[in-house]
């Protein structure tokens, strides 16, 4: 019997406390810059990005072998020098030598090569590395730009939920409608209310993502993109041809390896001086001698020593083949979804667009059948619910095709 009486009272400190909550306090404010475009948001990004240290040390190492590749010598020369004195029999001796590795035959040919095969490893590591971060920038800009998206529905949404609200209270008051209405009307706002929350809130998580990839609160204002011609995946694909340059450095090490055979053969050089004082027979003898010698060092029987080492670089040769034949696969299929994703998008915004344009008519005779009082609210609710979903999905529908022409893009490995 009190229960009709008790609920206003129950709800309305309810109400009259959510409509004084505070704003979530946490923000990530992002700039929209109109001078930035996506190809400079990428390179930035790349200045930045922890794999740059890397790249860097490729591009060190690569010159680092060069430089071995130009020597003239195959290692470190060597240098002795030995000095012995007996001073009973007056003796003194000296001897140095100096030793010097020699490049088997075709040896240095090779190593250059692998200095080459390197740099241009550092190259292609620098280029898919780019391809990776703009993947990255791609998704993550895509992702605030739905949830952007649902944020400002949602707010449209909670607008119209407060207009109609105020309708009712004013029909309520005047005794067109029963005050359950009223309430029916303030938990919609409620509901509305916690919603955008909820997407304010993923808002923030999408901006923070996309702060934490490009260490940068700046947007460009456009990062719409052209689809590319459709093709296949190519050889010329950043991520191929990265692991391709890793394979080719392989073989060309393993070339050089094999180069080395048992060994280096080595030049010695050396200069001896022999001075010798003694008597004998009461006569006093005297010897200076110097000379100078020149030999050769040939290593033999190494191949045992070197197979290990082999074994090894083989390893890791049939492994990478092994990798950039999964890669071609993952590539193939990254290729074929992002393939589908499009084409079915594009037909699903041509249908949501019909449904948003008939749901938006239903709704309006609905609403002008309230006004008269042919239907209930609960029934104005669930149809305007149902339309905004629909304004919903076409509005996301032409974002999500915007998003897929860049994800496909990314799958035939086109840089911005």
């Amino acid at each position: 019997m009190f229960l009709p009486l008790l609920i206003p009272l129950l709800f309305t400190p309810i109400f009259a406390f959510a409509e004084n909550l505070p704003p979530v306090a946490h923000h990530d404010p992002m700039v929209v810059d109109s001078k930035l475009s996506l190809a400079q948001l990428v390179d930035l990004t790349l200045e930045k990005y922890p794999d740059s240290q890397w790249l860097d040390s490729l591009e060190n190492e690569a010159a680092a072998i060069k430089q071995r590749g130009n020597s003239w010598f195959s290692g470190s020369a060597l240098a002795f020098y030995r000095f012995q004195e007996a001073s009973s029999l007056h003796l003194h001796y000296n001897d140095a030598t100096v030793q010097v590795p020699l490049w088997n035959v075709g040896q240095r040919d090779a190593q250059q090569r692998v200095g080459d095969k390197a740099q241009v490893d550092s190259s292609m590591q620098a280029a898919a590395t780019k391809w990776r971060v703009a993947g990255l920038i791609r998704a993550a800009l895509w992702d605030i730009s739905l949830q952007e998206l649902r944020q400002q529905q949602t707010q449209i949404e909670l607008t119209t939920a407060e207009q109609l609200a105020n309708d009712v209270k004013r029909r309520v008051q005047a005794g067109d409608l029963a005050e359950s209405d009223s309430l029916l009307a303030q938990t919609d706002v409620l509901q509305k209310r916690s919603v955008l929350t909820l997407a304010e809130a993923e808002v923030m998580h999408a901006r923070k993502r996309y702060n934490s990839i490009t260490q940068s609160t700046k947007i460009p204002a456009n990062y719409q993109e052209t689809l590319a011609k459709p093709r296949e995946i190519q050889p010329s694909h950043p991520a191929l041809q990265a692991i391709n340059s890793q394979i080719e450095r392989k073989q060309a090490e393993l070339e050089a390896l094999h180069l080395v055979g048992s060994g280096q053969s080595s030049v010695v050089m050396g200069f001896n001086s022999d001075r010798y004082t003694a008597g004998k027979g009461g006569k006093e003898i005297s010897n200076n001698l110097e000379s100078l010698s020149l030999g050769i060092t040939v290593p033999f029987g190494g191949e045992a020593h070197l197979a290990p080492q082999t074994a090894a670089l083989n390893v890791e040769l049939n492994k990478l083949r092994a990798e950039r034949d999964q890669l071609f696969r993952d590539l193939e299929q990254a290729h074929h979804e992002a393939e589908h994703n499009l084409q079915v998008n594009q037909a699903e915004l041509v249908i949501t667009n019909e449904l948003k344009t008939v749901a938006e008519k239903h709704l309006k005779m609905t609403q002008l059948s309230f006004s008269v009082g042919e239907i209930d609210l609960i029934d104005v609710l669930k149809i305007q619910s149902q339309t905004q979903l629909a304004v919903l999905n076409a509005k996301e529908r032409a974002i999500m095709l915007q998003r897929d022409v860049a994800f496909y893009n990314q799958s035939v490995g086109l840089l911005p």
